[in-house]
């Protein structure tokens, strides 16, 4: 569980970054008009690397199908990893959209679409810094939310949590998106993880 803590980080980032507001929130609105998230539908998820790879998702479960932001999730989820977790654990993400019979690849724009994120070690002591708690139901299950992590196999029970509202970049608006993030340290491939999903976005004007 440990290690799915940081491949949903990692997934959680290409929306957080939008979540959180701030001047990179700010960059993403237009002057008449700005897009903000309605529904996330057709979640899918596998694990693209060998059996070998030390890190896995074993179980991912997401609902209801679709999503209505803003609106509560329930996630179920397990996880297993072999070796301890530790830093620098770099984190490469491609994410493609569908245009046609086409996918075509995302820019890293602000932290969001294919982005390279050197250390998420880095990334997670900046979203829960060190010495707080782990926010529930991390804090709840005893699953830590910092590297290193200890090898083992953990569970997240079904837990709900709740989805703000949340502007998007007018790239990432309605569509079919796939998302490939390979985790590694060093040399070594730590884990490869494929999901998939569909946004729907609506047109809000300002005021």
């Amino acid at each position: 569980m440990q290690a799915l803590a940081l491949w949903l980080t990692v997934g959680a980032l290409q929306l957080l970054t939008a979540v959180h507001g701030g001047p990179q929130q700010q960059r993403f609105v237009a002057p008449d008009i700005t897009w903000t998230l309605s529904k996330v539908q057709n979640f899918a998820w596998e694990n693209c690397g060998p059996p070998s790879e030390p890190a896995m998702i074993k179980s991912l479960s997401v609902s209801p199908d679709p999503i209505a932001v803003p609106g509560d999730v329930t996630v179920t989820a397990s996880g297993a990893s072999t070796i301890i977790l530790c830093a620098p654990l770099k984190a490469v993400v491609i994410l493609e959209k569908k245009l046609g019979d086409m996918w075509i690849k995302v820019p890293c724009v602000d932290q969001l679409g294919s982005c390279i994120y050197d250390d998420t070690c880095a990334l997670l002591d900046s979203l829960i810094p060190p010495g707080e708690p782990c926010p529930p139901p991390l804090q709840t299950y005893g699953i830590p939310c910092h590297c290193p992590f200890k090898a083992g196999t953990y569970s997240l029970p079904s837990s709900e949590f709740f989805i703000p509202n949340m502007d998007l970049p007018s790239f990432l608006t309605n569509g079919d998106y796939k998302m490939r993030v390979v985790l590694t340290n060093g040399d070594q491939e730590m884990s490869c993880t494929k999901l998939s999903f569909s946004l729907q976005s609506e047109k809000r004007w300002l005021h």
